[in-house]
């Protein structure tokens, strides 16, 4: 196995996430605003910080998943995650996740992280496709979406867990293609 990839971006560095890292996961995943619309109930506890940097490393050895953490360049501050998910060597496709802490938000952040990893995606592993799913009333995470050019397909009814709530989601996509047409490509 190669060694973890680290991307940068202006002000980003993306790097493994590692076990030292879990108190500032367990700081924004304990938070309601945070996991709301996340598809997982809100840390009650560091061990579940603890247990998910341990399924993010497991999923990257077994190549079922990427996960990177996303740092402040100026800072060193640990302030999300975002990564692929769903991976599909054989279909050469992944879904996509993120999530930003609450005191990060509005600064595009996550659409930098995001372009930076879309562009891995498409390069490095060769997908031909990217899906996001999104749950409905998170309205900010989809315009995110669209504006980096990812399309609407379509709703999935009852797709997630949410506060032990089944919620529907809306499936988005990017295909290769129409990233290379893009202008952050």
């Amino acid at each position: 196995m190669t060694s973890f990839p680290q991307l940068e971006t202006n002000r980003l560095r993306l790097r493994s996430i590692e076990s030292s890292d879990a108190v500032k996961l367990y700081d924004y995943f304990s938070n309601k605003e945070v996991t709301r619309y996340y598809g997982m109930n809100s840390f009650k506890t560091l061990e579940e910080a603890e247990s998910l940097i341990n399924t993010f490393q497991i999923g990257y050895q077994s190549n079922k998943l990427i996960r990177w953490g996303i740092e402040l360049k100026e800072t060193n501050e640990l302030i999300g995650t975002c990564g692929f998910h769903a991976v599909s060597k054989k279909y050469k496709r992944a879904e996509i996740g993120y999530e930003i802490s609450h005191l990060h938000w509005h600064k595009g952040y996550a659409s930098e992280a995001i372009k930076a990893v879309l562009a891995f995606g498409f390069k490095e592993m060769e997908l031909i496709r990217i899906g996001a799913v999104v749950m409905l009333e998170n309205s900010p995470s989809r315009s995110v979406l669209l504006r980096l050019g990812f399309k609407e397909e379509g709703r999935l009814r009852n797709y997630i867990i949410q506060d032990h709530m089944p919620c529907d989601v809306i499936m988005h996509s990017l295909l290769e293609e129409e990233w290379k047409k893009s202008s952050f490509s």
